[in-house]
């Protein structure tokens, strides 16, 4: 009986059945087993909807939609091409530290490739970069933020982590504050590279304009506050994290419905409905998967697997090097967001056996994850490139690939040297 019901759950998974009633059937059926009544589930779903933290998921998804659906990208892209665009590389640097903003408010949904993409490809050809390289870069720039707070998956780990309480404690600041030096990390080794790929290239360089750079600023005076007010609010600890959602929420929503006027009144309910159905759906997969946690740790399933994992692996380190091809697999074939409260339940336990620090551990996995996005051959990235650009996506994945080690480099860097994600703690 037992293994028909898991032969029947993996036969709905097989069939795209949604990830959150997979993990379900799951809970379900191991409470059912472990003779535990099933009202446990509906507890922990609640447990989660108790979680004042949870107030920052749909604002800041609400204020990334807002942002996306307005030319806050084209005024984004105006302003660093006028601050930067007279340097050696100036526009390669503009989008990489273009696309990490603007993905860490909206998320990697692949709405940076669609939003700044759209703008960059045609003007890195345009200067003189080649068609590969700058469909690379666009692609894998797509997912740059991860790590840069508001950033969702930053703080869907955060809220997982600090449910199942394993390991040294910390607060979702600290998580927000140790991603800054591996963002910056990435940020400089792709600018690096960039600039050495194409020392050859007859790169056409923007002259330096004081009036053009006050004209992008002006245009642009309402988006500036944005990194202050995250900055001052979760960094400085003048907010809560749910209050900085919340004053950021508020503040997108004036400048762009009353101020800038890009989007209607009547656009709103379509924003709000696209923006609630996602956090709706993160939140729900979210109550299941700590129900499924309860399982596996009723079933003693960490801590069998850190015996066995011992039995074969001493050091943390070679840990660190098989949990880094294990992920980067895993990024490729699943999103960011089933992945994290899939397997953070799994790993967090076994790494925190093996001394790493959960902050540590967070910044590692989306590291990963956000190189997952456009590893062939299904990285979600890849393909949204591939229908943005109209190009084979067998092309993407020769043009993502050298990006992809570059940024692998930046991971081994990460993994392997903690002080990068804790030194600023």
């Amino acid at each position: 009986m037992t293994a028909m019901l898991f032969l029947f759950i993996a036969t709905m998974a097989l069939l795209g059945a949604p990830i959150f009633v997979v993990i379900l059937a799951l809970s379900m059926l191991g409470f059912y087993l472990a003779e535990v009544p099933l009202e446990v589930i509906t507890i922990e779903i609640y447990r989660i909807s108790d979680t004042p933290l949870l107030l920052a998921l749909p604002l800041f998804t609400l204020a990334g939609y807002i942002l996306a659906e307005s030319k806050t990208s084209t005024r984004l892209v105006n302003m660093t091409q006028a601050l930067l665009g007279w340097m050696p590389g100036g526009l390669s640097i503009i989008a990489f530290i273009t696309c990490a903003l603007f993905t860490a408010f909206t998320g990697a949904s692949g709405v940076t490739i669609v939003a700044i993409g759209a703008l960059l490809y045609p003007a890195l050809k345009q200067v003189g970069y080649g068609d590969r390289f700058s469909l690379g870069l666009v692609t894998t720039s797509g997912s740059l933020g991860l790590l840069l707070a508001p950033s969702l998956p930053l703080i869907l780990y955060g809220i997982i982590a600090q449910q199942m309480g394993v390991g040294e404690p910390f607060t979702i600041q600290q998580l927000f504050i140790a991603g800054i030096l591996p963002a910056l990390l990435m940020i400089v080794l792709l600018s690096a590279w960039s600039l050495w790929v194409n020392r050859n290239q007859p790169i056409e360089m923007q002259a330096f304009s004081g009036q053009e750079l006050k004209r992008a600023l002006w245009e642009a005076k309402w988006e500036l506050p944005l990194p202050l007010l995250v900055i001052g609010g979760i960094y400085g600890g003048v907010f809560a994290v749910s209050e900085t959602a919340a004053v950021i929420a508020l503040y997108v929503l004036i400048i762009e419905v009353f101020v800038y006027r890009e989007i209607s009144l009547g656009k709103l309910p379509e924003i709000f409905a696209k923006s609630m159905s996602m956090v709706g759906g993160i939140i729900l997969i979210l109550g299941v998967s700590l129900a499924f946690t309860n399982v596996l740790v009723d079933a003693q399933i960490p801590s069998r697997a850190f015996e066995l994992i011992q039995e074969h692996i001493e050091s943390r380190w070679t840990f660190l090097v098989l949990l880094n091809i294990f992920l980067l697999l895993l990024g490729a074939i699943l999103d960011i967001f089933s992945a994290i409260v899939i397997m953070i339940p799994i790993i967090l336990p076994v790494a925190a056996a093996y001394g790493i620090h959960p902050v540590h551990l967070g910044i590692i996995f989306l590291a990963n994850m956000q190189i997952g996005y456009f590893t062939p051959p299904v990285g979600m990235n890849l393909f949204i490139a591939s229908y943005r650009f109209a190009k084979p996506v067998t092309e993407l994945y020769m043009a993502a690939l050298p990006f992809m080690f570059v940024l692998i480099l930046a991971l081994i860097l990460i993994t392997y040297v903690p002080w990068l994600s804790l030194g600023l703690l």
